[in-house]
């Protein structure tokens, strides 16, 4: 049985393509998932809704927190301000069975957000929205129910990613 010996050359190569890759890994703009680098003016930002409690709001200040930033619930101590003037959901039938009860439903959410800094507008009042479908059976009332909250979470998730990516480019 032969062990296995690592002589110091061998080990300088290692190390040097390891310093290699994450030189080229940082280089092409790679970043954590979740983690957009924002803007030195939303370092403290204050998350203005009328309602604080949706998923999308409660997502875009996890991702404020996750990218470096602070939150304020005072307008002096913010450096910028994200408005949020509208947070819905809205849901259609898209198809329905010879019975006329519903089989497939379309749900959009829509979010429209604006932000402001110490001196003036940043970014113009934006709207976004992300559109799924999915089927529908009465026989299975609950897990259906289910899916479409598992749904609209993931959809508040892929609304605040794309809000996230418009704030990094201020």
């Amino acid at each position: 049985m032969t062990a296995f010996v690592r002589t110091p050359a061998a080990a300088l190569r290692s190390a040097v393509a390891l310093i290699i890759v994450a030189a080229m890994v940082s280089a092409c703009g790679f970043h954590l998932q979740g983690r957009v680098p924002l803007p030195a003016v939303l370092f403290t930002t204050q998350v203005v809704a009328q309602d604080d409690q949706t998923d999308f709001v409660q997502g875009l200040r996890r991702a404020l927190i996750t990218s470096g930033g602070q939150l304020t619930e005072l307008s002096e101590k913010a450096t910028g301000t994200v408005r949020v003037h509208k947070d819905e959901v809205t849901q259609k039938i898209l198809s329905v069975s010879a019975n006329n009860i519903p089989r497939e439903y379309e749900v959009t959410y829509t979010v429209e957000f604006s932000v402001e800094g110490p001196k003036g507008e940043l970014l113009p009042s934006q709207e976004v929205s992300v559109t799924r479908d999915y089927s529908f059976d009465e026989t299975k009332l609950l897990a259906k129910e289910n899916e479409e909250a598992i749904l609209r979470e993931g959809m508040a998730r892929d609304l605040v990613a794309i809000v996230m990516r418009r704030l990094s480019a201020i």
